[in-house]
């Protein structure tokens, strides 16, 4: 597979259309060569699966000429497809396809000038590689429901680890003893903007505010990194997340949303 196609290609629609076509841990799955890809890949545009996942994407100068439908005549049987930023002709050719809307991820964002109210005192720090066994188990409880978090391993959270944007003193951890509470991993992706990458909260340990008091944790450090803005993915569907972070000063508009189609035959 000629990886420097997909990147040109997909750079030039993210150019044109305000967001990225493939997210972070496809691209991870991508350059690490894992097995199960297969695909399309020319100048013009590509559509890549894996499983039942399917990634297609047209070069902004050859659209509207049929090219998306080719490609998709070309994928058979089940198969979920994620348009960043909501296209509307992702959602015509969805449709055209048999594809149903099935999931709203959003974008939801602040700026790092608004005040941030002060962490509450609980037993909140940073990461050190021994966290690691404990920062799966949390991560593994948190997410049992979530589609992709969920399957964080040792091999992922190694690769996650080994992004140059890494910075162990980003992941902040709630502990008691020796038991991890919940964790907030930052992220920065630019001198500008941060990230609320992950916050997960072991079930056992809900209902005592460490979601929030890890989020102003990370946000104050991302403040004091100088962004300007933090953005964080949440689920549409999750109303007590949306309630919190609305609550710390985050806004979602509507163009700040990925949409998942599914097709199950």
């Amino acid at each position: 597979m000629n990886l420097d196609l997909v990147e040109a290609v997909a750079d030039a629609a993210a150019r044109a259309d305000g967001a990225a076509p493939l997210d972070e841990a496809t691209w991870r799955s991508l350059r690490a060569g894992d097995e199960g890809w297969s695909g399309v890949v020319t100048r013009e545009a590509f559509a890549l699966t894996r499983g039942e996942d399917l990634h297609l994407v047209v070069h902004p100068d050859h659209r509207r000429r049929g090219r998306g439908a080719g490609l998709l005549e070309g994928v058979a049987g089940p198969a979920r497809a994620w348009s960043h930023g909501d296209h509307p002709a992702a959602a015509t050719l969805a449709a055209g396809a048999g594809f149903e809307r099935v999931r709203d991820l959003w974008v939801m964002r602040r700026s790092a000038d608004e005040a941030l109210a002060p962490v509450p005192d609980l037993a909140i720090r940073a990461y050190t590689d021994a966290d690691a066994a404990e920062l799966l188990r949390v991560n593994a409880a948190a997410f049992a429901e979530h589609p992709e978090q969920a399957a964080m391993d040792e091999r992922d959270l190694a690769a996650r680890m080994a992004e140059p944007w890494f910075d162990p003193a980003g992941l902040f951890v709630a502990t008691e003893g020796p038991r991890m509470l919940g964790f907030h991993w930052t992220k920065q992706h630019s001198p500008d903007l941060g990230e609320v990458y992950v916050v997960g909260i072991d079930p056992a340990a809900q209902g005592r505010g460490l979601g929030r008091a890890l989020t102003l944790t990370g946000l104050h450090h991302l403040a004091e990194h100088g962004v300007s803005e933090v953005l964080l993915f949440v689920e549409a569907d999750n109303h007590a997340a949306l309630s919190t972070y609305s609550r710390l000063g985050f806004t979602h508009a509507d163009a700040d949303t990925h949409v998942m189609y599914r097709r199950d035959a």
